[in-house]
């Protein structure tokens, strides 16, 4: 069984919300799913990825491929897309001075060399261990345990950091996704500039640099902000009721660039895609 994310719908009147609420529990959205319909690789071909559309008047329902987006377009619409890039933040080492196996996800960076992370197992990498990763070339110690089970982490290294997790770092994958990835860079959109995302923003895996060349080309502008994925996609709700769901928080920027050319687009009767 699948778990999606609960939602809340308010009830309205006059403009006002109403003490009167929807609730939608998870077990509404439960629904089987055959492990042998999960892709386990990706397409050879960005964009040969199917695509449904809907058309809002009518309700009817169409079947196409990520490759037909630009017959969907118009000129004069304006395409934003997350520029974010995936930090290979998964982290593979030894605790010391057991030699058990450790894993680490970086989630966020408190500056100073520490890290906020997600670990396994657990139990077992508590405050004081000492964690070594890539045959010694990067170590860390656990500082202190947080609300939740996240742990902070000081890293030290030789070097630049974000070169050291190149080297020794893997792509954090969804934990549906068994296959190794042999190519990192599949794991990230053409487009990706931003390091910072815990997970892909996955919904702009399937732009090839190509198909956004015939994109421009047909009269659609082209803009960027930078949202990175963060602990939230990694953490499934327990809870039954949203309302008791912590939600976390994820960094987000919009560049003046990217807000004047979604207003003028706006202003001139174009869609914001």
């Amino acid at each position: 069984m699948r778990k999606s994310s609960n939602f809340i719908l308010p009830a309205l009147r006059s403009g006002k919300e109403s003490s009167d609420m929807i609730f939608m529990k998870t077990s509404d959205f439960y629904y089987d799913l055959p492990p042998e319909l999960i892709a386990q690789t990706p397409l050879e071909r960005r964009d040969g990825s199917r695509l449904l559309t809907l058309d809002k008047r009518t309700g009817e329902t169409g079947h196409g491929h990520f490759y037909d987006l630009p017959r969907l377009l118009r000129p004069g619409d304006c395409l934003v897309m997350n520029d974010s890039r995936v930090l290979p933040a998964r982290l593979l080492g030894r605790r010391e001075p057991t030699g058990g196996a450790a894993e680490v996800l970086l989630l966020v960076d408190r500056g100073d060399q520490v890290w906020e992370c997600l670990v396994r197992p657990g139990r077992k990498v508590k405050p004081g261990t000492r964690l070594s990763f890539g045959e010694g070339a990067l170590t860390a110690e656990v500082l202190e345990a947080l609300e939740g089970g996240n742990r902070l982490i000081r890293f030290d290294y030789e070097g630049i950091f974000l070169e050291t997790l190149e080297r020794l770092g893997k792509m954090p994958l969804p934990p549906y996704i068994k296959e190794e990835l042999n190519d990192p860079e599949r794991y990230q959109t053409v487009y990706s500039r931003q390091v910072g995302s815990a997970a892909a923003p996955t919904a702009g895996l399937h732009f090839t640099r190509e198909l956004l060349d015939q994109i421009q080309a047909m009269g659609v502008s082209l803009c960027y902000v930078t949202l990175h994925v963060g602990l939230g996609t990694f953490r499934p709700v327990k809870e039954d009721e949203i309302t008791d769901h912590e939600m976390h928080a994820e960094y987000c920027m919009i560049p003046q660039e990217t807000a004047d050319i979604i207003n003028r687009t706006k202003h001139t009767g174009g869609r914001v895609v």
